[in-house]
């Protein structure tokens, strides 16, 4: 199975801003055991600027661009030298990609990329992917880690996309706010209803990241790429995703 994994900053930090060390060992773990099983594995993981912020000693997370770019460029290096110590206790290289939204709507980069990408495969690395915060701009911004991790899934013809967040799935309202919120197991289709649920500008969801990715999801459905939104609380849960079993919302593609 070729399996693309997205892990946002909620995912692998406290609420303090601090690395979640035990949370990030066990997302080595797992994926590094997955790999063993023969799995091709991606992953698209954020937290750089947090970590540069944490690095550089910052009080809190900048709201200009030249400053959270600086951060960037810091924190990608501390990212990667984690991810490197940890996947190499369990034998496993790590390649680092960087990139921005002109290397999906360009032909000749897309190209590259995905020859690239599927070299780094066949020689059995595990490729990182982020995108390159300190040098992309409005213009060539891919934006959100969930609609990165999406294009990067759907131009490698994956055969699923997980995206672990700090919510277990769909819900039919907020979860935060209605008792009687139901996760959906299973999206066949994103109707109107469905991307409603994403909720607008100020609302929990929303600004919790859902639109973004059911967006994501939509992409890869779209390219006929199966795509899971799940708690990343406990990384293990990716062998039960792998196993088939129902965990989170799945998001079937258009085969």
């Amino acid at each position: 199975m070729k399996l693309v994994v997205k892990v946002g900053t909620s995912t692998l930090a406290h609420s303090t801003g601090k690395l979640n060390i035990r949370r990030v060992k066990s997302l080595c773990e797992t994926l590094s055991d997955l790999k063993n099983e023969g799995h091709e594995l991606v992953l698209v993981s954020s937290g750089a600027i947090g970590m540069g912020v944490g690095k550089l000693g910052l009080t809190a997370r900048p709201t200009d661009i030249p400053t959270k770019q600086a951060a960037a460029a810091v924190g990608q290096c501390e990212l990667m030298y984690t991810y490197d110590k940890l996947f190499s206790e369990y034998g496993h290289t790590v390649g680092q990609v960087l990139l921005t939204g002109a290397d999906f709507t360009h032909e000749e980069r897309l190209e590259n990329l995905k020859n690239t990408m599927e070299r780094l495969l066949a020689l059995g690395a595990l490729p990182i992917i982020n995108e390159n915060d300190t040098i992309a701009t409005d213009e060539i911004k891919v934006g959100d880690n969930d609609t990165l991790s999406a294009l990067v899934a759907s131009s490698l013809q994956a055969n699923l996309l997980v995206i672990l967040s700090d919510i277990d799935g769909l819900y039919t309202a907020d979860p935060h706010k209605d008792k009687n919120a139901v996760r959906i197991e299973r999206v066949r289709e994103l109707t109107p209803e469905i991307m409603a649920l994403g909720g607008g500008e100020g609302s929990s969801l929303g600004t919790g990241g859902m639109r973004t990715k059911l967006h994501a999801a939509e992409i890869c459905m779209a390219a006929g790429v199966d795509t899971v939104i799940a708690s990343g609380e406990d990384p293990t849960i990716l062998y039960k995703l792998v196993a088939g079993e129902s965990v989170g919302t799945l998001f079937g593609g258009k085969k």
